[in-house]
Parts: structure tokens; C-alpha cells; sequence
């Protein structure tokens, strides 16, 4: 099964510096074991996401370059209807999102994708929408 991998998750592996928890070190192998199965997708919100704020602008080349190994999935104006379907249905329910987190629901759920994100919102979200959020741990060989 694809995954789609959230802005935290890819900011975590990418654009952090220094010592990390253990947590996050096993966040970081997890990602690392999907890129090597080419399970890791991305959509460009996420990518917009990891390239704005960087000041650097050869760290930003670099990461721009290096994201280039990853395409965007394909979106279609079903993917944002079924985004604002969500955002409606999180809404009703008193769950307020972004809507590019609905964007990564939508996507997710139209491809039968998993999720990998350290963002607490999608737990909300998967009480409200069938979305499948990844196991945190990482699988065992």
C-alpha cells in the first residue's frame, strides 16, 4: 500500500538539525524503509509546504532538487470536491482543519492510501472520515 507522507513527517527527516528523540529517529527509518520500497508519495501542498520558509537559498535548491525524486500525485477536481466533502463533514462535528489537510484526506482516501503523520489533527479527522492513518512504529524485517 502507497503512503502518503505528511509535511511533518518530511520535515522531520529533512529539515531539522541536531539531536532528535528516539521517536523520531525510528519516524525517520520508517520514511527512509518507504522511500526504499517507492511507497512514499507526495502531493504538491506538501511540497509547497517543505520549500516555504526556507531562507537559505541554497538550502532551498537542495531540498528542491532532492524533492524532485518524489513526483507529485496527479490531482484531479474530484480530489478537491471530496477535500471540501471532508472539511464539511469534520465541520458538522466540530473539527476544524486546514484544507490542505483535507487535501491529503481526499487523496488518501480516493487512492486507499495511508497517511504517515505526527500531525494529532488526522486522529480528529479519522473519527469523522474513513482515513488510514500509519502505524507510528516501525515494521520489523
Amino acid at each position: 500500500m502507497e503512503i502518503l507522507v505528511d509535511t511533518s513527517l518530511w520535515s522531520l527527516a529533512l529539515r531539522r538539525k541536531g539531536k532528535i528523540s528516539d521517536v523520531e529517529q525510528a519516524l525517520t527509518a520508517l520514511l527512509a524503509d518507504l522511500i526504499r520500497e517507492k511507497r512514499a508519495r507526495l502531493i504538491g501542498s506538501i511540497r509547497q509546504e517543505l520549500l516555504s520558509g526556507i531562507r537559505d537559498l541554497a538550502a532551498y535548491e537542495r531540498l528542491r532538487r532532492y524533492l524532485h525524486a518524489f513526483p507529485d500525485e496527479p490531482l484531479e477536481t474530484s480530489d478537491y470536491e471530496r477535500a471540501a466533502h471532508c472539511f464539511n463533514q469534520c465541520r458538522l462535528r466540530g473539527i476544524a482543519g486546514s484544507p490542505a489537510d483535507f487535501l491529503i484526506c481526499a487523496v488518501a482516501l480516493d487512492r486507499n492510501w495511508q497517511i504517515l503523520t505526527t500531525d494529532a489533527d488526522f486522529k480528529a479527522y479519522a473519527n469523522v472520515i474513513p482515513i488510514l492513518i500509519h502505524p507510528h512504529e516501525r515494521r520489523s524485517r
